[in-house]
């Protein structure tokens, strides 16, 4: 079972529809017992980074916290991303997980902003996320905050020369600040992928 974490994230509904497009037997949930327990655990993400203040009011960010440390697989979308970091600057009090130890900032000025629309992924390492998926595929981005380029970086997206992370994978912690569920046969796959992942497998080739 796949625990979706519901703490009123704008892109949930769209997240479950095409969740159930790939068969994936995902709930919705902000509960933190359904979440220790599941196999998998997704968290969506459109809107301010202080909304994940709920994660903690509930007790879900420990409960994720506590599924990850099993080698539970865990997709962070959008937000769901940044919250894999120590934080953002759009919430300067707010402290995400802190799995990537670095600080999520907004779009240099200059650009327009929000950074919504089709961009291409350019990989730089192997990617069980991204398996089967070509270099250079277009997916679906919509905010105004970006996460650096780091170690744990498995894709970037490049926004008028300023290059970002659009996915990273550590082990069983993997994000993505595009949103498969927008991003068509592209974003489909992806979610496959996650479905099939383990973290016993050794990287895609």
């Amino acid at each position: 079972m796949i625990a979706v974490v519901d703490y009123k994230a704008g892109n949930l509904t769209s997240v479950m529809k095409a969740l159930a497009a790939v068969r994936a037997d995902a709930v919705a949930t902000e509960d933190p017992e359904i979440v220790r327990r599941a196999d998998k655990i997704v968290l969506p993400g459109v809107g301010h980074f202080a909304a994940t203040e709920f994660l903690e009011s509930r007790g879900l960010k420990q409960a994720i916290a506590e599924r990850i440390a099993t080698g539970v697989p865990f997709l962070g979308i959008c937000v769901g991303l940044q919250w894999l970091f120590a934080g953002s600057t759009e919430a300067p009090g707010r402290i995400g997980l802190g799995k990537f130890n670095a600080v999520c900032e907004r779009f240099a000025e200059g650009k327009k902003i929000p950074h919504v629309g089709w961009n291409s992924l350019e990989f730089r390492e192997n990617s069980r996320l991204m398996a089967g998926i070509p270099s250079g595929s277009f997916v679906y981005f919509t905010h105004s905050y970006r996460a650096p380029v780091i170690n744990a970086t498995v894709a970037v997206t490049n926004y008028h020369v300023e290059s970002f992370t659009a996915a990273a994978e550590k082990e069983n912690i993997m994000g993505v600040q595009f949103h498969p569920e927008k991003s068509g046969a592209v974003g489909l796959q992806i979610l496959r992928n996650f479905l099939s992942f383990s973290p016993e497998k050794g990287p895609a080739c």
